[in-house]
């Protein structure tokens, strides 16, 4: 397909719902379910407007208000590809984000993700999910009752917010993820069988994906906290680097879990050949005590006829001999466990 084809790349499941939030100082007005021409109407309106779009998967709707607010068709081919890098994009009228939002599903014990994509504009932030359900409530409420300084900010606050509140929730995904690492370690110390190597090994590729999700927007939020748009103030960007310290310290917390979990693998493969070195030195104890058990049996259990052999076996005839050998074995074997028990073999 040439660039800028517009294809919808993830699950068409579920209905598209629109929702536009205008807001300032002294107002603030929500339409939940809105219509796209409602949205192209917002357009310039005064204050800040939030656009949220839930689902994707009807695609000429979202080409449709692309090229109300002057979007590159490249952007909106990326916005409708839910398969996209974290990255962001510095245009002349916009800025364009995306990343994933993480959640995690604690039945499941696995991360859920969601590709988000934020369109910043002059006074205007548009939302583009998978589908229905975020992790902004609290960024709802704080534009519904005028809490902090959101409804004082312009539209580069407001996606400020956004993000710091996919940030704050990765602190969640990593609060799952930690527990299951102890209860692996546990299981690992107690009795390690394959479903805990199953367990690790599913660990291992969560906080891989978990990495790859938190490491690019890292990139992001440096790069708005630079200055390199004039949609993003001055005022802005302290905010934006607390934000970046946070995302820091998910990526350092995120090394430490790859690192413990890289120590558990190590733990298993020591404890597997800890309990096969047991299990050897066992079998060759039992080998070592029975060889000259075996030898002395195997002597006494040649069928030579002792009339007529030159070399006559004594014990054969003797009355005593069976008992003798019994116990002439029973004393090699006492003695060389006692000399295992000496060297601290057993």
């Amino acid at each position: 397909m040439p660039p800028g084809e517009l294809v919808y790349v993830g699950d068409e499941s579920g209905v598209v719902s629109v929702s536009v939030t205008d807001y300032d100082e002294r107002e603030y007005r929500v339409r939940v379910s809105a219509t796209m021409e409602e949205c192209v109407l917002r357009k310039g309106a005064p204050g800040v407007t939030w656009i949220n779009i839930d689902g994707l998967h009807e695609v000429a709707q979202i080409e449709k208000l692309g090229a109300c607010f002057g979007l590159h068709p490249l952007t909106v081919e990326d916005i409708l590809n839910t398969e996209q890098r974290p990255k962001v994009d510095i245009n002349e009228d916009y800025v364009y984000i995306v990343f994933n939002m993480l959640t995690y599903d604690e039945q499941a014990k696995e991360i859920d993700s969601e590709q988000v994509s934020i369109v910043l504009g002059e006074n205007y932030v548009i939302t583009f999910q998978e589908r229905k359900g975020d992790i902004f409530d609290a960024v709802r409420d704080r534009l519904k009752t005028g809490k902090g300084s959101v409804r004082r900010s312009g539209a580069d606050y407001l996606a400020y917010c956004l993000i710091d509140s996919v940030v704050d929730n990765y602190f969640k995904v990593l609060e799952g993820i930690g527990e299951d690492i102890e209860e692996v370690e546990d299981d690992l110390m107690a009795n390690p069988d394959k479903q805990t190597v199953q367990s690790i090994h599913f660990l291992k590729r969560e906080t891989i994906y978990l990495r790859k999700s938190v490491w690019p927007l890292r990139e992001i939020i440096g790069k708005l906290e630079r200055g390199e748009t004039p949609l993003v103030r001055a005022e802005t960007t302290v905010y934006l680097r607390d934000v970046y310290d946070h995302t820091v310290q998910v990526i350092d917390t995120v090394e430490t879990y790859r690192d413990l979990i890289s120590g558990m693998i190590d733990i298993h493969l020591s404890t597997v050949s800890n309990r096969m070195n047991e299990v050897m030195k066992v079998l060759t104890i039992f080998a070592a005590i029975f060889i000259p058990l075996t030898f002395i049996a195997g002597v006494y259990g040649m069928n030579f006829d002792t009339s007529v052999s030159p070399l006559n076996m004594p014990e054969l005839n003797s009355r005593y001999g069976y008992p003798a050998v019994l116990a002439v074995m029973f004393t090699i074997g006492a003695g060389m466990l006692l000399v295992f028990k000496k060297k601290k073999w057993l």
